[in-house]
């Protein structure tokens, strides 16, 4: 399909945005058989999702003269997982209905939440938000999503991951049956695959993702780490390679926001690139990479596009890509014109099958590789000292006299220790990486008000699987739907970790165990949870008298999410 079929004002805004020809998604969202059916899409990132389903909702939206009608509630409501995506997201949009008159609001966290029930209240065609914000909008009565026509998830499998499956399902039961549902995702897990089931009729599926994988030039490796170690990888991927310029991508820009100043604080010459910053900043953090004054730049994926850096040569993945093609995206930063690059992946423990699927999939071979040490870090600084100090420089007399003067002082060995602690001193020191979790979080010496009658339960995962109640506290929330506050005493132990629920809360936590057991195999979902019979002592005293306790499947760790935007 051209162009030239779409309705007049969607022409012209495409023809003054350059577009000359729709891209292979764009033209399949548009074919015949496509119309007004709900979609289940996979395209690669940089393909013109934004466009494609908003050239896919013109015909529930528009007029037949070309312009969207008057109505104060939402006709269109899109969804995408993160700040930075409903932005950009919305951005498309004004451009692209713009001349149609389209009233768009966006709804992300971060933002003021007044002004945007305001911009609601004033009747909007088109919704743009995170699920987070969008359901507390929801739950507030701000956002009527009766007359809604088209729904949109985009990067569906990304939102799952990130634990937004209920406030998806709560904001979709709200909207009428008859609408029309467009499932972006890049993936199609067996949660994805149940939310398409729920939520829509007889989908039509549509890939477009290329064949053409992966970067000649760039070396792929992946080391698995506790997730309290992350941040100390990063120092310690760094430290080892010293590369001329690297470039750290993380998923959202408050962990760039973080991770910068960290890095600053250590000594490293870091530069951040988010959402947050504005054009003039960018282009300061680019002249400053490229300028050497700086050699890290932390960035987001949507920050980091196009970006181009003769000298980069090294890609961290602090955190994991959301797919392969973000993957390869994120990646080909490093290894252009011929020069050779490294790509890292830094992957918790549980997310460890994921990845090798995903490398699978992108047909990169990634060579698994132990996290750096101090030692090894050590070993590379002599390296590099050695090899710098021992090239031919040139001398002027400047140079001389002073060399002079220390000789004179000096002994040549204590010259040479000077030099060398010297170059040391202006090093950011390697990291400790830890070995296991932090250890238990003993119950307090008597029961807390609320906690006189409760049910242990018994998960299966311990120290030696990194277990922390830093970690278990939002696991148990998530997978139990319950509050931290109705979680008494945890004891951590090896291979398993005990815990107390009140027994007025036991029945709906169990029930919701059942409900989000195995979702997610490789993370949380695969966490096995179970009641204790009696109390953990009497439990362990059964288990005496038993004998040997019958062989279970080996335990699974979990991964700590990171905070999800309201």
């Amino acid at each position: 399909m051209h162009f030239s079929q779409l309705p007049p004002m969607l022409g012209e805004a495409l023809a003054a945005r350059g577009y000359a020809a729709p891209t292979p998604v764009q033209a399949a969202v548009l074919e015949p058989a496509a119309e007004g059916r709900d979609l289940i899409v996979s395209a690669q990132t940089g393909s013109g999702k934004t466009v494609a389903f908003g050239l896919a909702m013109a015909p529930q939206l528009l007029e037949p003269n070309g312009e969207l009608p008057y109505i104060r509630e939402p006709l269109a409501l899109i969804i995408a997982p993160t700040r930075e995506l409903a932005l950009q997201v919305s951005r498309e949009l004004i451009w692209l209905y713009g001349k149609a008159g389209a009233r768009i609001a966006t709804c992300v966290g971060g933002m003021d939440a007044s002004k945007e029930r305001r911009n609601l209240a004033q009747g909007a065609h088109i919704v743009v938000g995170t699920p987070g914000r969008l359901r507390d909008h929801l739950e507030r009565g701000a956002l009527d999503l009766s007359s809604l026509r088209v729904a949109v998830l985009d990067e569906a499998d990304e939102m799952l991951d990130m634990g937004f499956r209920e406030d998806l399902e709560e904001i979709l039961d709200a909207t009428p049956q008859e609408r029309r549902t467009l499932l972006f995702s890049a993936t199609m897990p067996r949660p994805i695959v149940a939310l398409a089931r729920r939520y829509q009729r007889d989908a039509l599926r549509i890939s477009t993702v290329g064949e053409d994988r992966g970067h000649g030039d760039i070396s792929y490796q992946a080391m698995a780490v506790a997730p309290a170690d992350i941040e100390h990888a990063v120092v310690n991927l760094l430290r080892l390679h010293e590369a001329e310029t690297a470039m750290l991508f993380c998923a959202t820009r408050d962990n760039v926001r973080r991770l910068h100043a960290s890095l600053i604080e250590r000594g490293f010459d870091a530069v951040a690139l988010s959402g947050e910053h504005s054009q003039n900043e960018r282009n300061a953090a680019l002249q400053a990479l490229r300028d050497r004054r700086a050699r890290v730049c932390v960035a987001t994926d949507v920050a980091a596009r196009g970006i181009d850096l003769p000298t980069l040569s090294l890609v961290v993945h602090v955190e994991l890509p959301r797919d392969a093609e973000t993957l390869q995206h994120r990646s080909g930063r490093t290894g252009r014109a011929g020069k050779k690059g490294t790509a890292v992946l830094i992957v918790p423990y549980p997310r460890r099958k994921r990845v090798d699927m995903m490398l699978r999939g992108a047909r990169i071979a990634a060579e698994w590789v132990k996290p750096p040490t101090p030692e090894d870090i050590r070993r590379n600084d002599r390296e590099r000292l050695l090899a710098a100090l021992l090239e031919p420089v040139e001398v002027d007399d400047e140079d001389r006299e002073i060399a002079q003067r220390l000789l004179a002082e000096r002994g040549s060995e204590e010259i040479a220790a000077a030099l060398v602690r010297a170059h040391r001193a202006r090093l950011p020191a390697p990291e400790e990486m830890l070995d296991q979790g932090a250890g238990e979080r003993p119950g307090p010496g008597g029961p807390r008000p609320g906690f006189e009658d409760t049910v242990w339960f018994r998960m299966d995962v311990g120290r030696r699987h990194n277990a922390d109640p830093r970690w278990i506290l939002p696991l148990l929330c998530r997978r139990g739907h319950i509050t931290k506050n109705e979680i008494g005493a945890i004891r951590i132990a090896a291979s398993e970790t005990l815990f107390e629920i009140p027994r007025t809360a036991a029945g709906r936590f169990a029930a919701a165990l059942k409900r989000t057991e195995g979702g997610d195999p490789e993370g949380e979902g695969g966490v096995r949870i179970e009641p204790v019979q009696g109390k953990p002592r009497e439990e362990a005293r059964r288990n005496r008298r038993a004998g040997p306790p019958p062989t279970r499947h080996k335990a699974k760790p979990f991964r700590a999410r990171p905070k999800r935007p309201r």
